[in-house]
């Protein structure tokens, strides 16, 4: 059963990275069989990984038709957004509340990590780093609704900023390592504020791709 679980997060991060990456097309239509093969993977992961995709917007399962990749838009990433806000300003509070010492020591080294990937123009070990911060955010609240709710909005967020990110991403790491350094530091003020900044500036990405 381990085995399995993992093989489904492994087809899961992979399908994610190529919808980002954009080597699944938005708008194409692909089958099961078409991604099992790509992946070099048995179809029960692989359509373990898409229904949760699914669930979170990044594919469309059309019954006997295929897996459509959703096109991106403007419209959608200012809706998500104000929605991630308040739900992620919660979610920092609690976890610089709750988070245990071992969380923190991660936060340090995921806010130092995320700024080495950015030095080194690595995008895709920062996506592996944006997932690891998400995923510990929610982690360290210690809330499974919070898991729920964000899971879609920052899946989507990550694949909206990564199609129109600037070359110098030195900015939204450090916007990331701010989150990072506060909650572990236990400071609940300054991490909503962080997180606040955070949005706030991808809510600017977005307003600037229609020339508002």
């Amino acid at each position: 059963m381990d085995n399995e679980i993992s093989l489904t997060d492994m087809a899961y991060e992979h399908l994610e990275r190529m919808i980002i990456f954009e080597e699944l097309r938005g708008g194409a239509m692909y089958s099961e069989k078409q991604l099992a093969e790509r992946l070099d993977m048995g179809r029960t992961p692989v359509r373990e990984a898409l229904q949760k995709l699914a669930w979170e917007q990044m594919v469309v399962i059309h019954p006997r038709r295929g897996i459509q990749i959703p096109e991106v838009s403007v419209e959608n990433q200012l809706k998500l957004l104000e929605v991630r806000r308040p739900i992620e300003a919660a979610c920092v509070e609690l976890a610089a509340q709750r988070a245990t010492s071992g969380q923190k020591k991660r936060m340090l080294a995921l806010a130092e990590g995320i700024l080495v990937c950015s030095d080194n123009n690595d995008d895709e070990t920062f996506l592996t780093y944006l997932r690891d911060i998400h995923h510990l955010l929610v982690e360290a609240a210690r809330n499974e609704y919070f898991i729920k709710a964000m899971s879609p909005l920052q899946g989507l967020s990550r694949r909206f900023w990564f199609l129109n990110k600037e070359l110098d991403t030195g900015h939204p790491a450090n916007l990331h390592a701010d989150i990072m350094r506060t909650v572990a530091a236990g400071d609940r003020q300054n991490a909503r504020e962080a997180s606040d900044a955070l949005i706030s500036y991808l809510t600017q990405q977005a307003k600037e791709k229609i020339g508002m």
